[in-house]
């Protein structure tokens, strides 16, 4: 672990009374009628909570269903089962207006920020949009966006450009200043560093670092890459095809790592140092674990086990609960 992690992860975690978010049991499947009743659903039956000022880390390989709970948060995504629950209060089925009651305190920063600027747009525009619908006078917004690109490490000019002007990394940093515009309490960051080159993702995961801090803002951040979450979470829960394998503290999952499939995703995560990574692509071979092309598990049993070197008879058949392992809860019959 970097030592800039481990002074984040060294940070107390704030003295709270209740959950600023909590999912319960989450299912979601895609298609409508007896099509989609008979395919594996996309979540199947997550659970975990975010306090204030918390940031907790969903990672997982591509299809894993980071994304798809990340949208069945923010209203993007029907659920078929379970609660989402946003400081006490149930939001799982929502209406469109107690949803755009929401749009001021639930932000999201995606992976591409194209797709939330107009390119036709000025940058002061497309952050003044979401003061504006709230209310906020011309002159106020304007002021506010100005002080916020300044916040994001942009010149206060920047405000009269467009989004074509800037770099990529230049860009997310723009869209972190969409988000937090608002002054929301939870933002869900779907992949936001993963299209940057190492240089800028350090920038940008500093800032949303310092900007939590700063805030007391929660975090719900998704990515695929182990060592990024490690970076600014200080809980972690590993899914596997709609499923979580194992939560618990960051510096637990990703150093101490209890399930197989954890083991095999921080092995597989890249690191800068050529002796670490042979010694990592060493361990991840020793490990025993199959592609991910392996075929899917049969029904009511682990998902994981097609590819689990630990594999019985036990793990095809009955799902494994999660139970307390150490600091961890582990979805493994072996653990």
């Amino acid at each position: 672990m970097s030592i800039e992690a481990a002074e984040r992860q060294g940070s107390p975690a704030p003295v709270l009374d209740g959950p600023m978010l909590e999912v319960k049991d989450l299912v979601v499947r895609y298609g409508r009628g007896r099509k989609a009743a008979a395919a594996p659903a996309a979540v199947d039956g997550v659970s975990f909570a975010i306090r204030p000022g918390e940031t907790v880390g969903l990672v997982g390989e591509s299809g894993s269903g980071k994304s798809t709970i990340g949208k069945a948060i923010l209203g993007l995504q029907t659920s078929a089962g379970g609660t989402i629950s946003y400081q006490g209060r149930d939001i799982t089925h929502a209406g469109a207006a107690e949803r755009r009651a929401l749009g001021g305190e639930l932000r999201a920063v995606f992976q591409d920020p194209n797709s939330s600027l107009n390119p036709r747009q000025s940058i002061g525009a497309s952050l003044a949009e979401p003061l504006r619908i709230r209310g906020v006078s011309a002159v106020d917004a304007r002021g506010k966006a100005e002080a916020m690109l300044e916040r994001v490490g942009l010149p206060r000019e920047a405000v009269d450009r467009y989004p074509g002007q800037f770099s990529g990394g230049q860009r997310q940093r723009i869209a972190v200043a969409r988000a937090l515009i608002c002054e929301p309490r939870l933002v869900v960051c779907d992949e936001a560093v993963s299209a940057l080159d190492l240089s800028t993702q350090a920038q940008v995961l500093n800032l949303l670092a310092d900007l939590r801090d700063e805030r007391g803002l929660s975090y719900l951040f998704i990515a695929h890459d182990i060592s990024v979450v490690q970076f600014l979470a200080q809980r972690v829960v590993v899914l596997y095809r709609g499923q979580v394998m194992e939560s618990g503290p960051a510096a637990t999952v990703t150093e101490q790592p209890r399930h197989p499939f954890t083991q095999a995703l921080v092995a597989a995560s890249p690191v800068p140092r050529p002796a670490e990574q042979a010694q990592r692509r060493m361990l991840r071979e020793s490990l025993g674990v199959r592609t991910a092309a392996a075929a899917a598990a049969k029904p009511g049993g682990c998902p994981f086990s097609q590819r689990c070197p630990l594999a019985t008879e036990l793990c095809t058949s009955v799902r494994p609960a999660l139970r307390t392992v150490g600091e961890s809860d582990v979805a493994c019959h072996y653990a």
